[in-house]
């Protein structure tokens, strides 16, 4: 074997993964973020460079295995990595092609955005303790040839595979623009049952549930002398599910009143301890719904009451609400996804 040879290719390999695979976990992170039709879908972007890494796995196993050959140690970082990239590539077209929930006791997505942050942990640590120092040929026209060559082989990839899904009617082909799948639309005893990380569905007694505003405080019966509207929203779950449903509640703004208009944010807190803070703009596009389909909330949707967040992500649909309060800090003092 040409030692000097394998050593230009593992250097490419190598900087074409730590290239790809932070591009990979920063388009999977957005894609689960936004809950608009913008003109870029990360869903894409990512789907692309994950075909990208596909195509260049073989040639990083071939780098692994010289390497064994050649020193005659055990298996380490690029094997633990190769093996969750693996994971992650192959737990994503499982729930792209086929609609896949659950891989054993956790979703497919967990096992997919799981592997996938494991790898960049991997990645990073295997890059700090073995530094490189970039060279100008990293960047000469042979290699940016190479790169344009793989991008375009794992574009024309997707759309064939894209097209493929359309033809033969995969569920693949009817994903939204987040990369979801429908499930249950406007018949909420369907819709499937899911919480954030470690939020179980509370046992809440309607006959003692509050809800703090501010400084007042509704009962249920309180609640229900509100006016009430209909509207048709999309929750997409985190979880790679979406689902429609005529939602009934309250706009928050009609629901707080004139008080909250010169404030900075509304925080809205669960039961569960769980909490998102939104702009105080928004309350005109929030409601605290307490019915779906035209019938009381199930426990696990939110009973008594949740929020209905249009055009945001699942995560921001805070369930089993008891309190809506002013706070006066911007909403974006907060984590983009919820620790807890």
């Amino acid at each position: 074997m040409d030692v000097t040879r394998s050593r230009p290719r593992s250097r490419r390999i190598n900087l074409l993964l730590a290239f790809a695979l932070p591009v990979a976990i920063v388009t999977g992170l957005w894609a689960n973020g936004i809950g608009t039709n913008g003109s870029v879908h990360p869903s894409v972007v990512h789907g692309v460079v994950g075909l990208s890494i596909v195509l260049a796995a073989p040639w990083k196993s071939l780098v692994v295995r010289r390497s064994w050959t050649r020193t005659g140690t055990k298996p380490g970082a690029s094997s633990v990595l190769l093996f969750l990239v693996m994971v992650t590539v192959v737990s994503g077209l499982l729930h792209s092609v086929t609609g896949l929930q659950h891989i054993g006791p956790l979703t497919t997505m967990q096992v997919h955005i799981g592997a996938g942050l494991l790898a960049g942990a991997v990645l990073t640590s295997h890059v700090l303790r073995h530094p490189v120092r970039p060279r100008r040929t990293d960047l000469d026209r042979r290699n940016l040839v190479r790169l344009t060559a793989l991008s375009t082989a794992a574009l024309v990839t997707w759309l064939g595979l894209e097209t493929a899904w359309a033809a033969v009617g995969s569920p693949g082909s009817r994903r939204r623009f987040t990369g979801s799948h429908e499930r249950g639309s406007f018949v909420p005893e369907r819709m499937p049952v899911t919480s954030w990380l470690n939020d179980a569905i509370p046992d809440v007694d309607p006959d003692r549930w509050k809800l703090r505003l501010g400084r007042r405080s509704l009962s249920l019966v309180d609640l229900e002398s509100y006016p009430t509207q209909d509207l048709s929203a999309v929750l997409d779950c985190t979880s790679g599910w979406y689902s429609e449903q005529v939602w009934t509640g309250i706009r928050l703004d009609h629901l707080l009143g004139p008080d909250f208009d010169q404030l900075r944010s509304i925080r809205v807190t669960s039961t569960t301890g769980y909490v998102r803070t939104f702009p105080v703009r928004d309350a005109s596009r929030l409601w605290l719904a307490v019915a779906a389909g035209g019938a009381s909330l199930s426990p696990g949707h939110g009973f008594p009451a949740r929020l209905v967040a249009p055009d945001r992500r699942g995560f921001w649909w805070v369930k089993w609400v008891v309190s809506i309060e002013p706070v006066d800090r911007p909403w974006w003092i907060q984590l983009p996804f919820p620790a807890s």
